[in-house]
């Protein structure tokens, strides 16, 4: 009786382990780990914080999420570890940065595509702006583009790196403008762009949307113009680089959201991209992100593949030439 007994307890502990094996169980069972590429202060960094501080809610993942920042190289460091180190289970998470690690893929030297991750879902939508210094002689793009004819790579101005929204912007205003401008990729990301332009170290920058209304908030920049196709309404006086005679499109607009690595069991997939998208809607999310300047754009996973689709499309005809 008693070996009947231990064989039956046996029995049920492989089905219930199997089952939660093939189901993976409740998860997440423990808090979960979000890899951001870039460094603690910059845009991502500070979004991802926001958006994620309600993970730990019964109507969101029920676990904690940690954000770890493993920057360098415009993010190609943290992305080439996603892909090819991270343990694809559902418990290491991703912040993407598009078009950043699409155009990456397309030039090269990398090891992801999109075919090297799975996406969740996207939490805002942030463009780019042409910022100078508060004592700028710059007032407007105009003044801009007339240095740089009258000084042919000489307008020096800060990004947060290779191939990044940042220097997709810089590379229409190049070619919609006729001028050669000197692009120069700061090594720690948006926040330290955005320190070069303050301290006077370069010209001019160009950074993401929010960063620039917290440091105009700040008095310590003027932002010349928006990369989008319409004004934002976090600075209705801003006006785009369309609107001051620069044909420009919205392919810089820096899409920012949540992926896994590819071979993360689909249940998993499917449990993430049902439930994250909530966790972004969450009102006090909201507020924290309005205040901070940061535009959201909550987008499904469905809506992310589309738009990650559309953006390879574009980014590879906007790069075929360099």
């Amino acid at each position: 009786m008693k070996k009947f007994i231990a064989g039956a307890a046996i029995a049920l502990v492989a089905m219930t382990t199997s089952a939660a094996a093939e189901g993976h169980g409740d998860f997440p069972e423990r808090p979960v780990m979000l890899m951001v590429s870039y460094g603690a202060g910059g845009a991502t960094d500070f979004q991802a914080r926001i958006v994620t501080m309600t993970a730990g809610n019964d109507d969101a993942l029920g676990m904690p999420v940690a954000i770890i920042n493993k920057p360098g190289a415009g993010g190609r460091v943290g992305w080439n570890w996603l892909a090819t180190q991270a343990d694809a289970d559902g418990y290491t998470l991703g912040a993407y940065n598009v078009p950043h690690f699409i155009a990456q893929s397309i030039k090269g030297g990398v090891e992801y595509s999109t075919d090297s991750f799975e996406p969740i879902a996207n939490w805002g939508a942030d463009p780019a702006v042409f910022v100078v210094g508060a004592d700028s002689d710059f007032n407007s793009m105009a003044d801009v583009i007339a240095y740089a004819t009258a000084n042919p790579g000489g307008l020096t101005f800060s990004g947060a790196g290779l191939f990044v929204g940042h220097h997709i912007a810089a590379l229409q205003l190049e070619k919609a403008a006729g001028v050669k401008l000197a692009y120069i990729p700061n090594k720690s990301g948006g926040s330290g762009a955005m320190r070069a332009v303050i301290a006077g170290e370069v010209l001019g920058g160009v950074n993401n949307l929010s960063d620039a209304f917290r440091a105009r908030e700040a008095g310590t920049v003027k932002i010349l113009g928006v990369f989008d196709t319409a004004r934002n309404s976090f600075m209705e006086d801003v006006p785009t680089m369309a609107e001051q005679g620069y044909d420009i499109d919205n392919a810089s607009v820096n899409f920012r959201g949540v992926m896994v690595p590819k071979g993360t069991p689909q249940s998993v997939i499917d449990h993430l991209a049902a439930t994250v998208p909530a966790m972004f809607e969450n009102s006090r999310v909201a507020s924290r992100m309005k205040a901070g300047g940061s535009p959201m754009n909550i987008m499904n996973r469905d809506e992310v593949l589309e738009m990650w689709a559309a953006r390879q499309i574009t980014l590879e005809a906007l790069l075929s030439g360099l």
